[in-house]
């Protein structure tokens, strides 16, 4: 039975937390930076616990859609609207990555002025929208999914995706192996 994204990400996220539990996620307190996924209080800069944590009103990507007149594939609004957290490392067979997450409601507006440049960046180039949600050890290389069709494609930062990696982000996600080290 193939999951849904959301299944997948809640089994990806449980597995990072559980391989983290002897090397607990710790992250420097920025008091200016607040979140819901810091477990202690710190001074700035002190390293404290963090861990992914659900929205509780799960934010929404109707601005984007409005904005640039398309409709964002599912998957990829789903992603970024389950939880708030740090970025997940992880490792795929290509080599390691990083699953950008948002860490509050101010980093999930970045988020959508980012896409918005990205989606503008594909428009000018007449290029097919993609759409980011990670990033991979090679400088100029991100992981996306192609709007249109919902598959994961490893994509040169304003070329178009060279390599599909899966069908979907749920399928994408089922690859990857969690690196909390």
């Amino acid at each position: 039975m193939t999951l849904t994204i959301t299944q997948q990400l809640d089994n990806f996220v449980a597995a990072y937390v559980e391989q983290a539990n002897g090397n607990a996620l710790n992250i420097p307190f920025d008091p200016s930076w607040p979140s819901v996924c810091y477990q202690t209080q710190g001074e700035s800069g002190e390293l404290v616990k963090w861990l992914p944590v659900k929205q509780e009103s799960p934010l929404s990507f109707d601005n984007v859609e409005d904005a640039m007149s398309i409709k964002l594939d599912a998957q990829y609004c789903a992603f970024f609207t389950r939880y708030f957290s740090h970025n997940l490392t992880a490792k795929a067979s290509q080599g390691k990555c990083e699953l950008l997450q948002v860490w509050n409601v101010d980093d999930f507006e970045r988020l959508q002025q980012n896409l918005i440049g990205h989606l503008l960046m594909k428009q000018r180039l007449h290029q097919s929208a993609t759409l980011f949600f990670g990033l991979t050890d090679e400088d100029d290389f991100i992981l996306t999914i192609i709007n249109e069709t919902g598959e994961v494609a490893l994509e040169q930062v304003g070329k178009e995706p060279t390599q599909i990696l899966a069908p979907s982000l749920a399928d994408f996600l089922e690859q990857l192996s969690p690196c909390t080290q």
